[in-house]
């Protein structure tokens, strides 16, 4: 398969400030601003690499890209020839982007939701000052969309993402690799991102992340719990940007002959919303 997994995430945000906050007090990420045009543009390390999600300053909170890591650069072209062939317009990264990305290569397009959607080839590895607080990466994000059945026909038939399991009446979870899921596709009425995850080492580092939320009055927006489908305990916040940061650990991975089947309720136990969940399990 050509995309082996969930490089980064760029953000437009409004309170670069609050964010960074969020990001060093609570969750012990590292930050490291760099220049980028005309702008500024914080970068936020998650693991031994550049960055996974970067900031950069707006007037308004909306996805900036959404990064996925292309095998090859034999792979990237195949990808782009396919997404050609359904109708996408696939253009080059500027040596600008590529260089922020840390990539060798790069090729974006616009999804049917409208947002930008990246393929690259490489990643850069980072020098960090001090010590994390237990992350390990970029999980997952959960997108939500009137056009669900167009953003399916993307992920599933063009880019080649497996369907590991789904929930009625419209959430359904996609993997490029072992991990049970990389990206979630959800019906709404008004395109957003629900939810993006940060991955961490193990249950004692969410837990000390979930108090230093607790005791820093970070709104807590979903209590600890485990999820049915992926068995990962997690808990969220709510970040500056107005949508979710899920803070967990221990998900599954699948082999080849998993079966995509309706998992029914969503948590094992937990994850009480403090707001409606707009992905409420159907009742019975």
């Amino acid at each position: 398969m050509g995309i082996r997994k969930l490089g980064y995430v760029g953000l437009n945000v409004t309170d670069v400030d609050a964010w960074t906050d969020l990001l060093g007090r609570t969750l012990g990420i590292g930050v490291t601003r760099v220049k980028f045009g005309t702008d500024e543009v914080a970068l936020a390390e998650l693991d031994e690499f550049k960055y996974r999600v970067a900031l950069y300053p707006s007037t308004q909170d909306s996805p900036h890209e959404l990064g996925w890591i292309v095998d090859s650069p034999r792979e990237l072209d195949r990808l782009s020839q396919r997404l050609t062939d359904a109708g996408f317009a696939v253009e080059d990264g500027s040596p600008e982007e590529v260089e922020l990305r840390g990539a060798t290569r790069l090729r974006w397009f616009t999804d049917p939701v409208g947002y930008r959607v990246e393929l690259a080839v490489g990643e850069a590895k980072a020098r960090r000052d001090g010590p994390l607080h237990g992350t390990t990466g970029l999980g997952h994000f959960v997108l939500a969309s009137p056009k669900l059945d167009e953003l399916r026909e993307l992920y599933e038939s063009v880019l080649e993402f497996k369907l590991t399991d789904y929930r009625a009446p419209g959430l359904f979870f996609f993997r490029c690799n072992p991990t049970h899921h990389s990206i979630a596709l959800a019906k709404a009425d008004a395109p957003s991102i629900h939810h993006l995850e940060f991955e961490h080492g193990s249950i004692d580092d969410v837990g000390r992340a979930y108090d230093r939320a607790k005791s820093n009055g970070v709104p807590i927006s979903i209590s600890l719990g485990r999820h049915m489908n992926d068995k990962a305990i997690s808990f969220y916040v709510r970040n500056p940007s107005g949508f979710h940061l899920e803070i967990g650990c221990g998900g599954i991975d699948v082999g080849e002959d998993w079966t995509p089947h309706d998992f029914g309720v969503s948590d094992v136990w937990g994850h009480h919303h403090a707001d409606a969940n707009p992905f409420a399990s159907p009742k019975s």
